[in-house]
C-alpha cells in the first residue's frame, strides 16, 4: 500500500492540478474515488465535515485543499521542485490564475451542458456555494464568462510568445499546473480547441506540454482501506505555537476552521500548530480514528470555540 493517497473523482479539476503534481513528481499514490455529491460519509469521517475536492491523507494526517496538498507534497518530496524559480511569484501567480479562470470556465460546463451534470449536482453545488444555482442565468451569463477568459487566456498567452516551454522559463512549477486545470476542464467538456482557447497558439501548445506530464503511479484503493490506514497511523503533527498569531491562539484550544467563500461546513478540533501559511486540528472519528486536519491560512476562517 502506498502512503500518499488521493481522495478526488476524475472530472474535478482541482484534482486535477494534484495529480500533474504527483505526475510531475514521479510519486506513487493510492487512487480513492469520491462521489461528486454528497453525502461523502468516508471523506467526511477524515476531515470532520470538510467537503471540497481533493484531499490528501497520508496516514493519519488529513491534508484540506490543493494549495495546502501541493506544498505538503514539496514538503515531503522535493525533487524536482514545483517551484523551479522560486516561491514568490510562482505562488501568487498560481493564485490569480485559477482564482480568475475556474469559476467562468466552470460556469459555461454547467451553463452549455447542463445535461451532462448527474442527477442532484446542481441542487448539491447550490448548497455547496451558499446561492441558487439558475441554469437560465448561467447560460445568459456565458458571454461574459467568455469575456473574462479571453482577457486573462491572452495574458497566460502573451507570457509563452517568447518561445518559452512553461510559464516560469524551462521548466513546469506550480503557477503552470494551477493556470491549466480550468484549461483542462474547458477542453474535458467543449474539446480541445475549446473557445476562446482557438485563439491562443502558444497556449494549446503549452497545454500539450502540461498534459503530457502524467500523473505518476496510481493505483486504485477503496476509502475503507484508507479509514483503515487512518486508524492504524500516528500523526506527525506535533503542538507549535504560532507567536505571531493576531489573536493569540495556542495549542490545546478549540477552534473551528470554515472555507471563506464556498462549502462552508466547519471543521471542529483541538489547535495543535498553527503558523503563518497552516493551521492544524485534531479531532476523533469512530471510523478514522484520532487524525490530524490540516488547512491552509489563506482562504480560511479560523474561530475560537
Amino acid at each position: 500500500m502506498t502512503d500518499i493517497i488521493l481522495h478526488h473523482y476524475e472530472i474535478s479539476p482541482y484534482s486535477e492540478k494534484v495529480r500533474l503534481g504527483l505526475g510531475l513528481k514521479g510519486l506513487a499514490w493510492g487512487s480513492v474515488e469520491i462521489p461528486l455529491i454528497m453525502p461523502k460519509p468516508d471523506l467526511t469521517a477524515l476531515t470532520g465535515g470538510y467537503r471540497k475536492t481533493p484531499v490528501l491523507q497520508i496516514g493519519a494526517d488529513i491534508y484540506c485543499d490543493s494549495q495546502l496538498i501541493m506544498r505538503e507534497l514539496e514538503r515531503r518530496h522535493p525533487t524536482p521542485s514545483f517551484y523551479p524559480s522560486g516561491h514568490g511569484a510562482a505562488d501568487a501567480l498560481a493564485w490569480w490564475a485559477e482564482k480568475t479562470t475556474f469559476g467562468p470556465a466552470a460556469s459555461m460546463a454547467f451553463a452549455k451542458r447542463p445535461d451532462a451534470l448527474p442527477k442532484g449536482f446542481l441542487e448539491d453545488r447550490a448548497k455547496f456555494s451558499g446561492r441558487n444555482i439558475d441554469p437560465a442565468a448561467m447560460k445568459a451569463a456565458v458571454p461574459n464568462s467568455l469575456d473574462q477568459l479571453r482577457a486573462h487566456f491572452d495574458w497566460l498567452n502573451q507570457m509563452l510568445t517568447d518561445g518559452r516551454s512553461f510559464l516560469q522559463g524551462s521548466a513546469p512549477s506550480l503557477a503552470d499546473l494551477a493556470a491549466y486545470h480550468p484549461v483542462w476542464f474547458l477542453q474535458q467538456n467543449f474539446g480541445p480547441l475549446a473557445a476562446p482557447l482557438d485563439g491562443f497558439p502558444s497556449l494549446l501548445s503549452w497545454t500539450e506540454r502540461i498534459a503530457a506530464i502524467g500523473h505518476g503511479r496510481p493505483s486504485p484503493m477503496t476509502s475503507k482501506k484508507a479509514l483503515d490506514a487512518a486508524r492504524d497511523a500516528t500523526s506527525i503533527a506535533n503542538a507549535i505555537p504560532d507567536p505571531g498569531d493576531p489573536i493569540g491562539r495556542k495549542p490545546g484550544q478549540t477552534v473551528t476552521v470554515t472555507p471563506d467563500d464556498t462549502g462552508r461546513d466547519p471543521v471542529v478540533g483541538e489547535l495543535v500548530t498553527s503558523g503563518v501559511h497552516e493551521i492544524v486540528i485534531r479531532r476523533s472519528d469512530s471510523a478514522a480514528g484520532e487524525v490530524c486536519v490540516h488547512f491552509p491560512r489563506a482562504g480560511f476562517v479560523v474561530i475560537s470555540a
